[in-house]
């Protein structure tokens, strides 16, 4: 006999009494706290956080000097006519450019992913002359404008046309290859997929937007090279190279930005979510010879929170401990913990088909067998929801064709007992879950 299903708890059914639902499924209890590595729920239960809430909190929840800065700026300054100045504004767009390669000497400081893309296009379009934008057919950039017309990973269907001159590339993908049994150089794959690129243009090319290890598309990490070759297929076509380091920059990956791994300084660069450390912090980059251009032509890019000081300070201070803790020394060191312990389990599981990945920003792809790569999009579901059950916030991509992802990214901050904690923690839902 099937079991009717248990009832909703108040608080989800006061949500659906008033929520627009956007595409999330909520977790089923109501987190009311948090603190370092571990949110709260309402019957007291800690769990630890492995997305780092919305893979943004890389110092952890709570953190006391983020605190105190708040608390400070909440009292002295918290918003500002865009015409006016800050102190905290200058800071952070001089640490900024302190911390980044030369190329990259003129910063925008906005509030998020999504409207810092949306920038980043509007502003190539803008200096090249074309309006024609190219990104990975796995790709997310955000849900405005500009930014949802570079996103291939879900979310275009039912919205009416995009913006036009719009095209995507298949990204090299080492574990499910476009051709499976089929041997083919992510140069070559590179190269036609350039041709196509060339036969569809109307001779108008203005930018192409890249993530450095593409997250919500399954936690792809571009080879090594691949950059620098893109980069080059852009400097001849006229185009700028864009850079999304919303999920990877300021030191998840064990260096700064993980542009930095290849040796390519990207003509714009876009961080968000690290940057604010969970508060809604984004920020566009480029060269003076750029913002010169840009400014000649008259570039505009007015929003209500463009440079306001609260969110600057934070960021400010979230790139001064950055630097003083080492966080990409410690993202390197745990990183490498938690990829030995999920590579045990992969040898203990035949249901785990792959470990990717760099850092504390790693993937674990579930599958049917080893030998079909068939994705179990149910098993990791349930893998999910018992390791939620057990304390364990690991977060599954809620899109068609991700559930078997899961992508993990605990705080740069987490300690190597939380580290075996969650891989042990892990390792009995697995068990659980083939029942």
């Amino acid at each position: 006999m099937s079991q009717s299903p248990s009832p909703k708890s108040d608080f989800l059914a006061r949500a659906d009494s008033v929520l627009l639902r956007f595409g999330a499924h909520y977790f089923d209890k109501q987190i009311v706290s948090a603190d370092g590595s571990y949110v709260i729920a309402e019957d007291g239960q800690k769990i630890l956080d492995f997305t780092s809430g919305q893979m943004s909190a890389i110092l952890g929840h709570r953190h006391p000097e983020l605190t105190a800065v708040v608390h400070e700026w909440t009292d002295r300054l918290v918003h500002l006519h865009s015409c006016m100045l800050s102190p905290p504004v200058l800071d952070l767009a001089e640490a900024l450019v302190k911390i980044t390669p030369d190329g990259l000497d003129r910063v925008l400081l906005l509030s998020t992913g999504g409207e810092a893309n949306d920038a980043a296009v509007r502003l190539a379009k803008l200096v090249t002359g074309g309006f024609e934008v190219v990104s990975f057919a796995q790709s997310w950039h955000g849900m405005t404008g500009g930014a949802a017309a570079a996103t291939y990973a879900a979310g275009r269907k039912g919205y009416g046309p995009t913006a036009p001159g719009n095209f995507s590339i298949p990204v090299p993908n080492a574990f499910r290859p476009r051709f499976p049994g089929v041997t083919i150089d992510w140069r070559d794959e590179l190269d036609d997929a350039f041709k196509l690129i060339d036969a569809q243009s109307t001779g108008a090319p203005a930018a192409f937007i890249a993530e450095p290890i593409l997250s919500t598309g399954g936690i792809i990490d571009l080879p090594e090279g691949y950059l620098a070759a893109l980069k080059q297929k852009c400097t001849e076509r006229g185009m700028l190279l864009i850079l999304d380091e919303a999920q990877t920059g300021i030191g998840r990956t064990g260096l700064m930005f993980a542009f930095e791994r290849d040796g390519v300084v990207p003509d714009i660069l876009t961080l968000s979510k690290t940057l604010g450390a969970g508060l809604p912090l984004s920020a566009v980059m480029t060269s003076a010879a750029i913002e010169a251009t840009a400014h000649e032509r008259g570039f505009l890019f007015y929003t209500t929170h463009v440079a306001d000081p609260l969110p600057a300070a934070v960021g400010a201070k979230v790139i001064e401990i950055a630097l003083r803790d080492d966080l990409p020394g410690r993202a390197a060191r745990l990183g490498g913990r938690l990829e030995d312990g999920l590579r045990a389990l992969a040898n203990k599981y035949e249901k785990i088909g792959d470990v990717r990945g760099r850092g504390l920003l790693l993937g674990l792809e579930v599958v049917t067998d080893r030998a079909s790569k068939r994705p179990d999009e149910a098993y990791g579901v349930k893998v999910m929801e018992i390791c939620a059950r057990d304390g364990l916030n690991m977060n599954i991509a809620s899109l068609p064709g991700l559930s078997a992802v899961f992508r993990i990214a605990p705080p740069l901050s987490v300690t190597e007992g939380e580290v075996d904690e969650a891989l042990d923690i892990l390792d009995g839902a697995l068990a659980e879950a083939m029942g």
